[in-house]
């Protein structure tokens, strides 16, 4: 079969575009040629894998350099609602984020169905949380599958007896579901009918209260690996929907440096995202404690280094690091829950202490915990002995390090990348 043109649509962030570089690799392998649509927020990290970018203005035309100034802003301005619960987060960060979601899906269809014209590509795979009419209609015109990545939880897909995407609820807290969905609706109601307007001037049917986005008819990708799924009321299709068990991308090889103290100790990785970096006080509290114990730890600290005068010298920083040639080194990861972090954690198997701050962290805290891969712990209620008694409850519990190995092992054999260009191939045949 000839090569054929992919191309993959992320979210602007470095979580879904990660996971969508993962598998455009894995298609290459294949003999296809993989390019990547995105925001002007996001141009080069898809260049720096070695992919062609083509640019898609998704709000107010910007300078770079101010397209990420807005965004780091958004964040940091939000840094004191990270300390609410799931449910106190709807009416402020989870409120505003849908506000501008909905406002980059309005503006993309200004220019992505010219490049989409322009490009012709042969399948187009889009990893978001709400629809862009104009794939649909390219897939509809050109007779060409799309396909949907379901990065976050996997309870983006919803399903009556599991917790609500972004809720952070147990999975048999029926109760949380019910009140969290509800003050969803409520509040995300109005910003929900401005979309419907949107889908309706695009020739599209709107959308049922609270949902932005729908199933591909052709395939939908799922990360979550098996040891983490939910039990549905309504089992999924797997001729429509296939669980990748996790997406590990490959990644430049990192040799650990050398610390000026604990040299021998176990190592620990500490990382709250790219975006997550922006709460230095947090960070610097964390190092504070770790210092005090028998550890090593490297820290991502994003954009902000020139922050950190005072390193212990048992940890070493940096502002990126390439994350699963870390990950498979460490011997326990301290994260904000990113789904990223989540599936690389359980692939190398490393018990992760989830401390999460905004949307899927939520989820994904409590089903590492529920699920006996790790521990959830508040982002900032905590003391320096609750800190130490998880960091040491990650190294030596012996009943989860035998439950990740056994987690491990299974989506190792797998390999989510590899599963997915297989699945893509064949759609493509």
């Amino acid at each position: 079969m000839n090569g054929k043109l992919i191309a993959f649509f992320p979210e602007a962030a470095f979580g879904p575009a990660l996971n969508s570089v993962g598998i455009a690799q894995a298609c290459e392998k294949l003999g296809h040629k993989a390019v990547f649509l995105t925001d002007p927020g996001m141009a080069g990290v898809y260049q720096g894998y070695g992919y062609d970018e083509h640019l898609v203005n998704m709000s107010e035309p910007m300078p770079p350099e101010e397209m990420a100034k807005y965004w780091s802003d958004f964040i940091n301005g939000h840094i004191p609602n990270f300390d609410l619960s799931p449910f106190e987060q709807i009416d402020n960060y989870v409120k505003e984020c849908w506000e501008a979601i909905v406002d980059t899906s309005i503006w993309a269809e200004k220019e992505l169905p010219d490049i989409l014209e322009t490009l012709k590509p042969d399948m187009v795979c889009v990893d978001n949380v709400i629809l862009f009419p104009a794939i649909k209609r390219y897939a509809q015109a050109h007779d060409k599958p799309w396909v949907r990545i379901i990065s976050c939880s996997e309870n983006e897909i919803p399903d009556p007896d599991i917790p609500p995407h972004l809720s952070g609820c147990g999975a048999g807290d029926h109760d949380c579901h019910a009140r969290y969905l509800s003050r969803f609706n409520e509040i995300v109601g109005p910003i929900h009918g401005q979309f419907n307007t949107f889908l309706q001037q695009c020739g599209e049917q709107p959308y049922p209260l609270g949902e932005f986005f729908e199933a591909s008819p052709y395939m939908n990708l799922l990360l979550y690996p098996e040891a983490v799924k939910f039990d549905r009321r309504e089992p999924l299709d797997p001729a429509r929907f296939q669980y990748l068990e996790g997406c590990v991308r490959d990644e430049v090889d990192y040799e650990l440096p050398t610390f000026d103290a604990n040299n021998d100790s176990p190592l620990l990785y500490v990382s709250f995202g790219s975006l997550g970096s922006g709460d230095t006080a947090l960070l610097q509290r964390l190092m504070k404690t770790v210092s005090k114990l028998p550890v090593r730890a490297l820290f991502n600290v994003g954009d902000y280094e020139s922050e950190y005068s005072d390193v212990p010298a048992n940890v070493s920083i940096a502002s990126w690091y390439p994350q699963p040639s870390v990950i498979a080194q460490v011997d326990a990861v301290i994260h904000h829950g990113g789904n990223n972090s989540f599936n690389e954690c359980l692939y190398y198997g490393k018990p992760a202490l989830i401390m999460p701050y905004v949307w899927d962290g939520h989820d994904n805290a409590t089903r590492v915990k529920e699920t006996g891969h790790g521990l959830h712990l508040h982002r900032n209620d905590w003391n320096d002995q609750e800190l130490a008694e998880c960091i040491m409850t990650l190294l030596n519990n012996q009943p989860m390090q035998t439950r990740l190995a056994a987690t491990s092992a299974h989506m190792r054999s797998r390999h989510g990348p590899t599963k997915a260009a297989g699945i893509l191939n064949d759609l493509l045949d």
